[in-house]
């Protein structure tokens, strides 16, 4: 029984390892193949939208004015303060996952290297909450765009450098579990219009 343990603690070593493996080869092939002098700015700007959560804290501040949208504004609300617990506070203080560019060697940041942890991307876990919550509840002429853009800000984490593709996964699985939670808790705390 102990060697099958055991050897079972050693396939799962072997797993987790090829899993790193991979998402350090994925940096190093966006790096190689699709980083350029002409995207690189376009996506250094894409991914100063994601900083601090500002362009999702502005449009969510931009929904709660008009009475019309402010049940949407309200939602996007909780589903970044969920984020904000749940990636920021919570799970990239549990995890301590080191940043790629510490680790995987060769890749080279191109922007200002982020003082926290990497697991999960806060960035992506924030574009997710709110744009979650606006592709649902908004018109689709407007979610669409929206959740193309949190798609876009997620990416552009992995082309600049500075998060693994599975701190990206986890951060807008999270972030979409945030955007049902910030439904969630408007529809039972708000049951009419407000």
């Amino acid at each position: 029984m102990c060697l099958r343990i055991g050897s079972q603690f050693k396939a799962g070593g072997l797993i987790m390892e090829a899993l790193l493996n991979l998402d350090g080869n994925i940096l190093i092939w966006i790096q190689e193949f699709l980083r350029n002098p002409v995207f690189d700015p376009v996506m250094k700007g894409i991914t100063a939208l994601g900083n601090a959560g500002i362009f999702w804290i502005i449009a969510t501040v931009i929904l709660l004015i008009p009475k019309k949208t402010r049940r949407v504004g309200l939602m996007s609300a909780f589903a970044l303060l969920g984020s904000l617990l749940i990636n920021n506070i919570l799970l990239k203080n549990l995890v301590a996952r080191t940043r790629p560019y510490y680790v995987v060697e060769g890749l080279i940041p191109i922007v200002k290297k982020p003082s926290e942890f990497s697991f999960p991307s806060g960035h992506a876990g924030s574009s997710f909450a709110s744009a979650w919550v606006f592709y649902r509840n908004l018109p689709k002429k407007y979610g669409v765009w929206l959740l193309i853009l949190a798609i876009a800000i997620s990416f552009s984490r992995l082309y600049v450098g500075v998060h693994y593709p599975s701190d990206v996964l986890a951060g807008m699985v999270t972030g979409i579990m945030c955007g049902y939670l910030g439904e969630w808790i408007v529809k039972r705390l708000f049951r009419e219009d407000i």
